[in-house]
């Protein structure tokens, strides 16, 4: 901790002696029945009496005059205080306040000189102390790791912050309400299971001590929606916390939210087009409008419709219309020369994908279904009737990265076991038995989808960080005394 900031926090702590001498509690208790900065902004009227709360976040000193601005969850309000109308307890309390500080007030509505709204303090009541300075009025926290720790500091010190986090709230409530309004209903599955299916992906393993057993945190919660649909649910989803033991990047974070939707008589294309509706209606809802300014210059446009394309259609659009026919050394080769980095020995199959991940979804930057993908890479989805070699599936590529995939759900019980062993190899403890057991029963044709509700948020509030819209995103500890 460095010397200045020492000295800043004994200041304060003096501050608070000084208050319990005065016999007024430095965190207060309740002060009710106040009206949030919009809401005294909305019904604004000269002269009306008002009760408010807020942390103060700016002080200019006038001598006699005080201007402060409080900040609440909404915004910001100017309050106008005379210091020698308060009461001799109240003027103390003033005299003790610092930026940071939660402070209640009584008063009247004015504008001032220079037409700004502001309340005329009658009262003044310390609701909490801050015993830490805030964050630089001008430069806030700069280094973004900072922020990201100190989250409550960002929240307060950055209105950008506080936007994106925001309208993360909205987006959630806006496809709880879209679905809802369809018919879907909303059910909660475990986050703890015995055996972790429904994605490909590495899970966190924890242990159940009372029963002796082996759980994994979910990496998705397919599987379990979709014993619902056996079970007569016909249009059910979920809002679910996924867990992935996977790398952190600026699009992953190792806990992130993803939104789940299964609907009976349906197929990929119903889903493809119910998600297009669900996506263009929340960027009309949360931004009024379709074209999404981006952190880096470019702009998403999110007019319908999006177009449909083949994936092997867009290998050959990038790499050639000979693609499927080279051999492996070639493909090899050609990757190279479209700037692909491959590891050594991949198979045909993944060195397709890297080049469908580097020259197709990473070039990707207005929505676009890429439908048809080979079978082995979706083993959970419908083999398409016309060509068994790929699945009814589609994959939603927009900014430059995958926002939804959507299938036509296999429900062939003796087809599904034989995809889990082929993936599963002799790891056969890795296959959801009872979930077999469940198809078994009979489900319904379906249509699936998965949506990044992180990475939605992202484009719709134009940041370039998944951490930006995450409130508390996974960081290393910092190290003692730091």
């Amino acid at each position: 901790m460095s010397e200045e900031r020492s000295a800043l926090l004994a200041v304060r702590r003096e501050k608070l002696r000084k208050l319990r001498e005065l016999g007024v509690d430095p965190f207060g208790g309740p002060f009710p029945g106040t009206e949030s900065t919009v809401e005294i902004v909305r019904k604004w009227e000269e002269g009306r009496k008002v009760r408010m709360a807020g942390r103060i976040v700016s002080h200019r000193d006038m001598g006699k005059s005080q201007f402060l601005h409080l900040q609440d969850r909404a915004g910001r309000l100017q309050i106008y205080i005379q210091k020698p109308s308060l009461p001799e307890t109240e003027r103390s309390v003033f005299e003790l306040l610092d930026l940071g500080d939660i402070l209640g007030v009584e008063g009247t509505l004015f504008l001032t000189k220079t037409g700004e709204k502001s309340v005329r303090v009658e009262r003044l009541v310390l609701l909490t102390k801050a015993l830490a300075p805030l964050p630089d009025k001008w430069h806030g926290l700069v280094d973004t790791e900072t922020r990201h720790r100190q989250r409550h500091l960002d929240l307060i010190a950055n209105e950008a912050c506080r936007q994106a986090l925001h309208l993360r709230v909205r987006l959630v409530r806006y496809l709880r309400e879209f679905l809802a309004a369809r018919g879907f209903t909303e059910v909660e599955t475990p986050m703890m299971q015995t055996v972790a299916g429904g994605a490909a992906a590495e899970p966190f393993k924890t242990k159940h001590h009372a029963m002796g057993m082996d759980l994994y945190l979910r990496i998705a919660p397919e599987l379990y929606l979709k014993r619902l649909l056996v079970g007569g649910l016909e249009k059910v989803f979920e809002i679910n916390r996924n867990f992935r033991n996977e790398g952190i990047s600026r699009k992953h974070n190792p806990e992130f939210t993803m939104l789940e939707a299964y609907w009976a008589y349906s197929d990929f294309a119903g889903m493809a087009a119910l998600v297009e509706e669900m996506i263009a209606g929340a960027a009309r809802e949360l931004t009024g409008g379709l074209k999404i300014a981006q952190a880096d210059g470019t702009t998403i446009d999110l007019t319908p419709p999006w177009p449909r394309k083949k994936y092997r259609d867009t290998i050959t659009a990038v790499a050639g219309a000979d693609w499927f026919k080279l051999s492996r050394e070639a493909m090899e080769k050609k990757a190279a020369t479209l700037g692909v980095e491959l590891e050594p020995n991949l198979s045909v199959l993944e060195i397709t994908q890297k080049v469908f991940e580097k020259k197709v979804e990473a070039e990707a930057v207005n929505p676009v279904f890429i439908t048809h993908l080979p079978a082995e890479l979706v083993p959970l989805a419908r083999l398409n009737r016309e060509d068994p070699t790929v699945v009814d599936v589609y994959e939603l590529i927009c900014g430059r990265q995958e926002i939804s995939p959507g299938y036509s759900e296999l429900n062939d019980p003796v087809l599904q076991a034989e995809r889990f062993r082929h993936q599963v190899g002799e790891h056969t403890q890795k296959v959801d038995h009872e979930f077999l057991e469940a198809l078994e029963s009979g489900m319904p044709p379906a249509g699936g989808l998965g949506l990044g509700v992180d990475r939605l948020a992202m484009l719709l509030a134009g940041v370039d960080s998944i951490r930006e819209v995450i409130f508390f995103p996974l960081l290393r500890p910092r190290e003692s005394g730091a």
